[in-house]
């Protein structure tokens, strides 16, 4: 990144003062149009009506205690079906929201990718005027509604950005869920060289980390925790990730979520710790990645898993080293490295794979399990000693 301007933000005394994403977003703007430099946030909390909007060649960086938090949530139902291409939306309720606020649009068919998430520029009576158009149909008969969700920052095609040093404080009692395929505390969609260091996801209702169809980013240093979904999300054909020396712990389902074709990943020294469901879960077409040197432990049902995917879609050829995989499950399931599906050319070397707790508690039932889809699985100086009922069990035939 060139080394351009820059520009300070605080609560007072500072080049820029505001108390909310407004002020935030006007220093970020400012430093972009002038081709780039530093934002620094000075020390405090603001307030997030909408997204602090990334833009290329600017670095966000918060000097001491730096909070965004995510205003409360409001919704309400669409009394007019919201088109494909309309610019606007037409609401039962429009007392919660106001000009300048961030926005979810969707209806119980238009979920994930086709969710349209913008920015209120305006409101005429009950019609919500919004700063793109809507991806998708949104119809009354499907239970239509706009919703204050959005992530807390958001990067759309922009590069060589930087966030650092800041704490996002995603409020999800009084905030409506938000998936991570167009949300979580941070959320990149088709960006490119974004380096994410020193920052705090935390207490967001969907994803701490997303990042979607984006290439070479970097997530280090970081924390997410308390989210009520995934921790770290990295998906939809983002290529070439850099996750290390992060930690993602008691988030609702799962911490290290590789969704569809990642690859040629790097995934070393994180401790994944404590989610509801699965420590690292690999899937569709997820290939050629590394995971090495993370201690995945104490997570509901998996330490690691291979999900269920025919051949063609398989999480193929990762390598699995150096990791700590111990004391996960709950009841009487509980696996450390699970590989379903037809998963193949899977290398699972020098870790070790045990269970701690006292003999009454042991839960991690099986160290290895190799399903019966599965092909050229190799096992290489694996410790598998202490589970509660096998070390390996594998019952594949190829």
């Amino acid at each position: 990144m060139v080394k351009g301007i820059d520009i300070v933000v605080g609560l007072r005394n500072a080049d820029i003062v505001g108390t909310d994403s407004r002020a935030l977003q006007a220093a970020l703007n400012y430093v972009a149009d002038l081709g780039g430099g530093t934002v620094e946030i000075a020390p405090g909390t603001y307030l997030m009506y909408d997204s602090l909007h990334l833009r290329s060649n600017v670095a966000v960086k918060g000097t001491g205690t730096v909070v965004l938090r995510k205003c409360d949530g409001f919704s309400s139902r669409l009394v007019e079906d919201g088109d494909y291409g309309e610019e606007q939306v037409a609401v039962a309720d429009p007392s919660g929201f106001k000009a300048g606020m961030g926005i979810a649009i969707m209806d119980s068919k238009a979920e994930g990718f086709h969710i349209t998430v913008r920015t209120i520029t305006g409101i005429d009576q009950k019609s919500l005027l919004l700063n793109g158009p809507l991806l998708t149909d949104c119809m009354v008969e499907n239970d239509a509604v706009a919703k204050s969700a959005f992530p807390v920052v958001s990067g759309y095609y922009v590069e060589n950005s930087k966030v650092e040093n800041i704490i996002i404080e995603g409020n999800r009692e009084k905030n409506d869920n938000l998936n991570g395929c167009r949300g979580g505390g941070i959320f990149l969609y088709r960006a490119s060289n974004i380096r994410i260091s020193k920052v705090e996801a935390c207490d967001y209702n969907g994803d701490g980390i997303s990042f979607q169809q984006s290439n070479d980013i970097v997530v280090e240093d970081c924390i997410c925790r308390g989210n009520t979904n995934l921790g770290l999300h990295p998906g939809s054909g983002s290529q070439r990730p850099t996750v290390r020396n992060n930690e993602s712990r008691d988030n609702g389902q799962v911490g290290l979520y590789l969704c569809w074709r990642v690859r040629k990943g790097t995934f070393e020294h994180n401790r994944i710790l404590r989610n509801g469901e699965t420590g690292i879960s690999i899937g569709h077409k997820d290939t050629d990645n590394v995971f090495r040197d993370n201690v995945v432990a104490e997570n509901g049902t998996y330490g690691i898993l291979f999900r269920e995917e025919t051949e063609p879609m398989g999480g193929h050829r990762n390598l699995i080293q150096d990791n700590v995989i111990q004391n996960n499950g709950s009841g009487n399931v509980g696996f450390g490295v699970y590989v379903g599906g037809e998963t193949r050319d899977i290398d699972i070397v020098d870790n070790v794979i045990t269970d701690t707790r006292q003999s009454g508690e042991k839960l991690q039932r099986i160290g290895i399990y190799i399903g019966k889809k599965a092909k050229r699985v190799k096992l290489s100086n694996n410790v598998t000693d202490g589970n509660a009922g096998k070390a390996v069990q594998d019952d594949s035939t190829g």
